[in-house]
């Protein structure tokens, strides 16, 4: 263990030294049991003599915070105190100045325990992971013949680049060349990468609306102007997109969250749009590997003639969000300049990792992976669009959807306020469940539920709904109780 330890003159240097580690001990910087350097090594760092040391550890000793053993060390002997909080020096003289913009942005609502009926949209189920597979090719590649010293391409792994836009290629009919490909830290950073390249502060970013928060967040962040434009059942408004509008932000193949389809007619529109405004289009093809029925369109980006057109894709939903993977299929008009913004913001991804994927998907691996996670999720959302219509009726409409790890019930009758009573209430009944009014930008026009079912198994379906009727149940009782004239106005059933 290296220390560190303040010496600020040469006078009383056995003094100094016990009351630096004393003090370690007493706020919890050095642990119960932990293992001090040895006087000798401690000396030659610091530059005095053994004695000086020594002396410093038999003080400790003598008040019962260090123990000696013979041959083994000496061993911090401090009961476990909560750790306290260090005022430094001239923190108390002035708060620190930051951009307004980060003091106004919500903080990160981290993913807590696991609730026995776990609802939470895009989390996939970790049991169905191959983890020995994985654990197997990742071991090959942390060899030392695999490794090299030398820092990493920005743009990715080679290997891995050519998997992509095969993989991609054959999956989803997007055209790519390796070249094309850029190896991301998840989607996030892929939005990132455009925002950083296409966007000049005040530029004006459209989004969906319901849609994305963290889409939003991240251009509002990067000094964008962010307008939410309304769904309806075909996708986004595209003649409700301002005429400045540099970026347009979508999720064509499945919307985040409702759930509906961008029309091949809104496709053809929104491409024409951003060819005569010089606009860019970000395609986030959300959940597209779990589609359970229909015929899948074609992405935007093959339908792009002009090069308007980011791909954007993610494996953290047929692999783990852990691993942080994903990746942007880029014109070569913008090569150049993603290249730079990736090498000067993190340089480059993890090679073991990436090197993995690439065999993942070369040897068949991820497709027979993505096969198994989709019979299974096609079960668990047959019962939950079953359960929701048997449980509630007319009380909710859900959303048409045929793809993804989610899907929306509107409310029917109901306020905003009445899907927040319930989620409040469900969750204290062991039912994790999110609120469709949360992912508008804006004031929320539609009331009801956003429901994943990555983490919750067929069995927990059932059961989670049950408790989420029992909840709905009791607030119309109570709402009836206290105004028994209240006019519940009925909504749209049915996405704008």
């Amino acid at each position: 263990m290296d220390l560190h330890v303040n010496l600020d003159d040469r006078r009383d240097l056995a003094g100094q030294i016990y009351r630096g580690l004393r003090a370690q001990v007493l706020d919890g910087r050095l642990r119960q049991g932990e293992r001090l350097p040895p006087s000798r090594e401690l000396a030659r760092r610091l530059g005095v003599s053994r004695n000086t040391v020594g002396v410093a550890y038999e003080w400790l000793a003598a008040e019962g915070l260090l123990v000696g053993h013979v041959r083994t060390g000496s061993f911090v002997q401090a009961p476990p105190r909560p750790r306290q909080t260090r005022q430094r020096p001239g923190a108390r003289e002035g708060k620190a100045r930051t951009r307004a913009l980060w003091s106004q942005l919500p903080e990160p609502s981290l993913q807590g325990p696991h609730a026995p009926f776990d609802f939470r949209v895009g989390v996939p189920d970790g049991a169905l992971f191959p983890f020995e597979t994985w654990r197997r090719l990742v071991a090959r590649q942390l060899r030392a013949s695999a490794l090299t010293a030398a820092y990493g391409e920005p743009a990715g792994h080679p290997a891995l680049r050519e998997a992509v836009a095969r993989h991609v290629g054959v999956s989803r009919g997007v055209r790519a060349e390796a070249a094309d490909v850029f190896v991301t830290q998840g989607a996030q950073q892929a939005l990132d990468l455009v925002g950083r390249v296409l966007l000049e502060p005040g530029a004006r970013v459209a989004v969906e609306e319901p849609g994305y928060p963290p889409a939003r967040l991240l251009f509002q962040s990067q000094g964008a102007r962010v307008s939410p434009i309304p769904v309806d059942a075909e996708g986004i408004d595209v003649r409700a997109l301002p005429d400045d509008t540099r970026l347009v932000y979508v999720t064509p193949s499945h919307q985040f969250p409702l759930g509906t389809v961008m029309s091949t007619a809104r496709r053809q529109a929104l491409l024409e749009w951003a060819r005569r405004r010089d606009a860019w289009v970000i395609e986030d093809d959300y959940d597209s590997e779990f589609r359970f029925g229909g015929r899948p369109l074609e992405t935007l980006q093959a339908m792009d003639t002009t090069g308007r057109v980011l791909y954007i894709g993610s494996f953290s939903k047929v692999m783990l969000p852990a691993l942080r993977l994903g990746f942007l299929v880029a014109p070569p008009s913008l090569h150049r300049e993603l290249r730079v913004a990736r090498w000067v913001t993190d340089g480059h991804g993890p090679h073991a990792t990436q090197a993995a994927l690439a065999r993942f998907i070369d040897e068949g691996l991820l497709a027979r992976h993505i096969r198994k996670m989709r019979r299974e999720y096609e079960a668990r959302h047959r019962r939950l669009t079953e359960g929701l219509t048997l449980r509630f009726g007319d009380r909710v409409h859900v959303a048409p959807s045929v793809a993804g790890l989610h899907l929306c019930a509107l409310l029917t009758r109901g306020s905003v306020a009445l899907e927040r009573a319930l989620c409040e209430r469900a969750r204290e009944r062991g039912v994790n469940v999110e609120g469709l009014s949360g992912y508008y930008a804006g004031r929320a026009t539609q009331a009801g539920w956003v429901l994943g079912y990555g983490a919750v198994s067929v069995k927990g379906i059932d059961e989670g709904l049950r408790h989420l009727r029992d909840c709905l149940t009791h607030l119309d009782a109570t709402t009836r109780k206290d105004d028994p004239s209240r006019d519940v106005t009925p909504r749209r059933s049915t996405p704008r």
